[in-house]
């Protein structure tokens, strides 16, 4: 039975987390004391976080690595008013270990951060001044979004704590289902299981008032299987991931929109696939443009790269353009996609953190609740992901999609639970009104043009489909497509919605890596086919 909250108190925790407690008292008051007395502050958020982790993998049936880890951060963020209404912002962040058990070190790390993030704040000013001049532009005279002032305590929901799984019994559940993999034969050429388990609390605190404390637990498995045979070998590699306790990998996790096997289960079923796409052929490409239908599997990493990366306001506003690209939905404030058609009627697509996917929470990282947010509305594009700052760009509300990685980094605009929602047809007609096309199943590598205005992502599996039903299955293959072209040409949409745990979005510079979930539906459209990417 599922618990939520803290561990039963003689339970093996780690101390790290007893932090939290005193900064739930000593930070607001901190934080309102200084803007007080640092003329042009205008105010001041702090973000704090306690981690543990553990971590098992084992090859071919044989225990390799495990380790734990425990840390705290903090992340602290300061804005300054200037002469002129110019506005500043400065940011810094900190890894403080269990630095964090000292109150007194503590209290003088947040002191030290204040007045470094205050420094940057001042320069930034001084900055936006000097632009503003060489430019004949004028200050504001307000921030342009208020700040959160929620107040609110989420608990972790868990069976059992990660904190209470030893580093021997994760172990060994790697181990059991890497044994399981190997004893299938020897067209098994190698396996790697790998387990995470991980229990994250955040404190969100500023001073105007708002005190939010969210906790996550992780559960994640990951699974790398490469199977032979006489015509070849094959490659597979796949997560599964729930915001849950170990539970979720011993026994698996029953739900309509996430479901997922225990590890075991999931790692045999991995390694079957693989066995059976070595003997599969390779795909041979036809050199027209043919019906394909894409299952949810596949639609996650269209929706990942080709919705929710051009959704996020930053990269949209080019603050990545040097590093990752732009957006095909953006071109300028008075140049873009916004109220017009992109894609079929049939289409709708949506960010929701707050439905329980590998990428649920409750408030973003600036402290904003965060909601559903309709990208595609029938075919037309409507929204995108937004911070504070972002917002006051677009003139719209921020909705809750400012997120870091750890405290110490500063939050970028982040997909949540982005998917492709679902239609009503059943999933067996779409195939069955098929003459002749390809069933796309899976997904496994990207590539995607510098706006994502178009795409080739490789599949799992591909089959023949004629005359409505399923025929000889292919491996190394890809879809090759116009992204609005794609989306324009979809002509059915299943009722079969599913997300997939994604473990490791990168993005920023630095690196920053997020777990999310991606899905969609089944859906009809029309594409080339091309080889697998390597």
């Amino acid at each position: 039975m599922l618990v939520t909250g803290c561990p039963h108190p003689h339970s093996a925790v780690t101390e790290i987390f007893d932090a939290l407690n005193f900064l739930r008292e000593a930070a607001e008051p901190t934080l309102r004391r200084f803007v007080q007395t640092h003329r042009g502050a205008a105010r001041a958020e702090m973000r704090f976080e306690a981690v543990f982790s553990r971590y098992a993998v084992a090859n071919d049936g044989t225990p390799r690595d495990g380790t734990a880890n425990e840390t705290a951060a903090l992340g602290i963020t300061v804005d300054c008013e200037g002469i002129g209404g110019f506005i500043g912002r400065g940011q810094t962040g900190l890894e403080i270990g269990r630095l964090a058990l000292n109150n007194n070190k503590l209290s003088a790390a947040l002191s030290k951060a204040l007045e470094n993030a205050f420094d940057r704040a001042k320069a930034n000013v001084r900055e936006h001044a000097r632009v503003a001049k060489l430019f004949g532009l004028s200050g504001c005279d307000a921030l342009p979004i208020e700040p959160s002032t929620a107040r609110d305590e989420i608990e972790a929901t868990f069976g059992r704590d990660p904190r209470t799984v030893g580093a021997s019994e994760l172990m060994n559940l790697c181990t059991e289902a890497s044994s399981t993999v190997s004893a299938l034969g020897k067209d098994i050429a190698y396996n790697a299981i790998a387990a995470t388990l991980e229990l994250r609390q955040e404190l969100f605190v500023n001073s105007a008032g708002a005190m939010i404390s969210q906790a996550f637990a992780f559960a994640q498995g990951d699974c790398y299987v490469v199977a032979q045979s006489n015509s070849g070998h094959q490659e597979i590699y796949d997560t599964i991931g729930q915001q849950r306790g170990f539970e979720a990998l011993t026994e698996g996790w029953r739900d309509n929109l996430m479901p997922s096997a225990d590890l075991r289960s999931f790692a045999l079923q991995l390694a079957e696939e693989a066995r059976e796409l070595a003997r599969a052929p390779v795909l041979q490409p036809p050199d027209r443009e043919v019906v394909v239908v894409t299952d949810p599997h596949f639609n996650a990493l269209v929706v990942h790269e080709i919705v929710g990366h051009p959704c996020e306001a930053d990269r949209a506003l080019k603050m990545e353009a040097a590093y990752a690209g732009r957006s095909w939905l953006f071109r300028t404030l008075e140049q873009n996609e916004i109220g017009r058609p992109i894609g079929s009627p049939l289409l709708w697509a949506c960010s929701d953190p707050t439905i329980n996917g590998y990428g649920h929470y409750r408030y973003d990282h600036e402290g904003t609740p965060g909601r559903r947010v309709i990208h595609i509305e029938g075919g037309v594009f409507r929204d995108f992901l937004n911070s504070r700052a972002t917002a006051a760009v677009l003139r719209a509300e921020p909705n809750g999609s400012a997120r870091a990685s750890e405290a110490w980094h500063v939050p970028l605009v982040r997909m949540s639970n982005t998917f492709f929602m679902a239609g009503e047809s059943d999933p067996a007609q779409i195939i069955s009104e098929v003459e002749r096309g390809y069933y796309v199943c899976g997904n496994s590598i990207p590539s995607i043009a510098e706006s994502r205005e178009n795409f080739r992502i490789s599949a799992r599996r591909i089959y023949e489909i004629e005359r409505g039903q399923l025929g000889r299955l292919y491996r190394s293959g890809s879809v090759v497509a116009d992204s609005k072209r794609f989306f324009m040409l979809i002509d059915a949409v299943g009722n079969d919605l599913r997300l997939i745990a994604i473990p490791n979005c990168g993005k920023g510079q630095p690196m920053q890596v997020k777990r999310m979930s991606n899905g969609g539906p089944t859906m009809r459209s029309r594409a080339r086919l091309g080889g697998a990417i390597q």
